[in-house]
C-alpha cells in the first residue's frame, strides 16, 4: 500500500509540545510544604538538642513540630489560596456585568489589548469581534485578566497537597533523631536534612522539567542557614526555640 508523499493525515500537521506549567499550582504548595516541613522540624530539633541533648526533649519537640506544622501549612494554604480565588471570582464577576452594560467598550478594550501585542487596528478588531461572538466572557478573563484554567487557584488541592509534603518530608529528621545514636542527634539530623534537601530540589525540578543543579543548591542554601542559625540561637540562650 503506497501514500502520497505530499498528503498528510490531520493529526500530522498538528505541532504538540510537552509543556508542565498545569502542575504549577500543586508543585508550588507541595513543594513549599516539603521545603517547611524538613527546614522547620529539623531546625527545631536541633535548635532544642543544642539547649537540651536528652532523647525525651528532642522527640517531643519533634512529633509537636511535625503535627502543628503539617495543620499550619495546609490551614494556611487554604486560606491564602482562598482569598486568591475570592478575588479572582470578583473580577470575573465585573467583567461579565461590564460584558452587559458596555458591550462595545469592553470590545474595544479587548482589540486595544490584541493591538497593544503587536496586531495591526484592523486585525485586533476583527480578532475582537470573533471571540466576542463566540465567548466574551472567555475572552476577556483570559486576555485583559489573564486568568486561565490551568492558573486558577484550587484552595483545597494547594492545602492537600501543601499538609501531605510537609508531613512526609518532616517525618524524616524526626527520624533521623530517633535512630540516632547517642550524643549524635545533631550531626545525624543535619545530615539527614541536607541530603532530603537536596533530593527535594531535584525531584521539584524534575517535576517540572526545570534545570534540577539551581534548585538543588538553592534549597540546600536556605536549609542549611535555618538550621545554623537556630542551632546557635540553642546553644547562645540554652533554650528551646
Amino acid at each position: 500500500m503506497t501514500s502520497d508523499a505530499n498528503t498528510k493525515l490531520p493529526y500530522e500537521t498538528a505541532h504538540e509540545e510537552l509543556h508542565y506549567i498545569n502542575r504549577s499550582g500543586w508543585l508550588r504548595a507541595a513543594v513549599l510544604g516539603a521545603n517547611d516541613g524538613i527546614v522547620s522540624v529539623s531546625s527545631l530539633v536541633v535548635g532544642v538538642a543544642a539547649a537540651d541533648p536528652s532523647p525525651q526533649a528532642v522527640l517531643i519537640a519533634g512529633f509537636a513540630g511535625l503535627a502543628a506544622g503539617a495543620m499550619s501549612m495546609a490551614a494556611g494554604e487554604y486560606v491564602s489560596v482562598s482569598s486568591q480565588s475570592d478575588i479572582e471570582q470578583a473580577d470575573i464577576a465585573r467583567e461579565r456585568k461590564a460584558l452587559v452594560d458596555t458591550p462595545a467598550a469592553e470590545e474595544r478594550e479587548l482589540a486595544s489589548i490584541y493591538e497593544s501585542r503587536g496586531l495591526s487596528p484592523a486585525t485586533a478588531a476583527l480578532v475582537a469581534r470573533e471571540l466576542t461572538e463566540k465567548d466574551a466572557l472567555s475572552a476577556h478573563v483570559r486576555d485583559e485578566l489573564g486568568l486561565s484554567e490551568v492558573h486558577a487557584a484550587n484552595p483545597l488541592q494547594a492545602a492537600i497537597a501543601s499538609g501531605l509534603t510537609f508531613s512526609v518530608a518532616a517525618a524524616l529528621p524526626v527520624a533521623a533523631a530517633v535512630l540516632a545514636p547517642s550524643g549524635q542527634i545533631i550531626p545525624t539530623v543535619v545530615v539527614t536534612t541536607l541530603i532530603a534537601l537536596a533530593g527535594l530540589g531535584a525531584l521539584g525540578a524534575h517535576a517540572g522539567a526545570a534545570p534540577k543543579l539551581p534548585a538543588t543548591l538553592r534549597v540546600l542554601f536556605w536549609g542549611a542557614a535555618a538550621m545554623a542559625i537556630t542551632a546557635g540561637v540553642g546553644y547562645v540562650f540554652g533554650v528551646s526555640v
